[in-house]
């Protein structure tokens, strides 16, 4: 088994400690710990105080019954005993694609997106065909194309919604066209969510709620602010898959640990309050970068809807010194974005938006510095 390193991330590993404006992550402004105690009305001291008393053993294999009926109600149609806790949602995809996915496979994935979702069936021997996503069509892909490549024995069309780098948020109503082609055949849609949208969410579905050949896969990374804790899961109304997934898991991890599963239970049982925390960073942030790009001709932008990750394009730079220009804007800024060519799309970069508004202002200010500066 071969995997190709995994673009982002091993940008990320090699540069994110050295910037001093970091612009690049697509968490929302990550919480302290203290951030997460003060959401319960004694600051977390009761918390504190039963936690203490816990043996720091392995816990809950699959994840706290607590932790999973929190999980539970972020959906409509998911049993609790379908929720498995995993590793961050990088663990999930992970899992549902090692579960799944044999030498020989069809597997649609879109593209570009989070590389786990076309790199990894790959790796397992699995034919994979990408579904193009397109800027001048608001970075959606085109359901025409996903008719032409389905296949009788297409296993799974792999979807990140949000988009991971784009922002881009299919909606509902696309998202139930593409299970009607996926139904036709039998295939599976699996889909990291990740980037949980925090407007209009009416227009918005989990997959694992719209199709029972669906399955989720998100954590408290993103839109909970909380990478630290490594606490996602996986979610599916198929009660046989479920099973399936709990026995590959046992392969691959034991358990979260008794903190993060603790942690993660008290931060979901105060959903409400962090989303509104986020909306407000959200929003303000989205604001300020409309501005900055709406007065730099050098940049161009189709604007995220409410999701903490969004992709600049650089109208003037040369597309295969992207790589080159980000690292130089590093050295001699301290400003850290994510070069396109990270998620094979030269000329663009992703920009993290949602950081503290100091870091993002004085982040954009010497950006555009950088750009009338650099001559590569």
């Amino acid at each position: 088994m071969k995997v190709n390193a995994f673009g982002v991330e091993e940008w990320l590993n090699t540069w994110e400690k050295s910037a001093t404006y970091d612009i690049a992550q697509s968490t929302i402004s990550s919480m302290t710990l203290q951030e997460i105690l003060n959401l319960e009305e004694d600051k977390g001291k009761k918390f504190l105080e039963n936690l203490s008393r816990e043996k720091f053993n392995y816990g809950w294999i699959e994840g706290s019954d607590d932790f999973k009926f929190q999980v539970s109600k972020l959906y409509k149609k998911i049993p609790q005993a379908n929720i498995l806790a995993t590793n961050g949602a990088t663990g999930a995809n992970h899992l549902a694609l090692y579960s799944m996915i044999e030498s020989g496979d069809h597997v649609i994935a879109e593209y570009p997106s989070y590389q786990q979702l076309y790199d990894i069936p790959r790796s397992l021997g699995a034919e994979v065909e990408l579904w193009h996503i397109y800027e001048d069509e608001e970075w959606y892909p085109r359901l025409e194309e996903l008719r032409q490549l389905i296949r009788p024995n297409t296993k799974m069309i792999c979807l990140n919604n949000a988009n991971n780098p784009t922002g881009t948020i299919l909606d509902k109503a696309f998202l139930k066209e593409i299970v009607k082609i996926a139904k036709s055949v039998g295939a599976y849609i699996l889909v990291d969510e990740v980037y949980l949208p925090l407007e209009d969410i009416e227009n918005y579905a989990s997959i694992a709620d719209l199709y029972e050949k669906g399955i989720s896969t998100n954590s408290l990374s993103k839109t909970y602010s909380i990478p630290g804790i490594r606490m996602g899961w996986i979610a599916t109304q198929d009660n046989q898959l479920a099973d399936e997934f709990r026995k590959y898991r046992d392969y691959t991890m034991i358990c979260c640990g008794v903190f993060d599963d603790a942690l993660g239970t008290l931060a979901l049982s105060h959903k409400e309050k962090i989303l509104e925390r986020n909306r407000k960073i959200i929003n303000k942030n989205l604001i300020i970068l409309k501005e900055w790009v709406e007065n730099e001709p050098l940049v161009s932008m189709i604007y995220p809807k409410a999701v903490s990750t969004s992709f600049v394009k650089f109208e003037k730079l040369d597309k295969n010194k992207t790589e080159e220009f980000c690292i130089q804007l590093l050295k001699e800024k301290g400003v850290l974005l994510v070069p396109g060519n990270r998620f094979d799309l030269p000329g663009y970069a992703r920009l993290g938006y949602c950081t503290d508004e100091e870091t993002l202002r004085e982040g954009l200010n010497l950006l555009s510095e950088f750009l009338r500066e650099y001559r590569g």
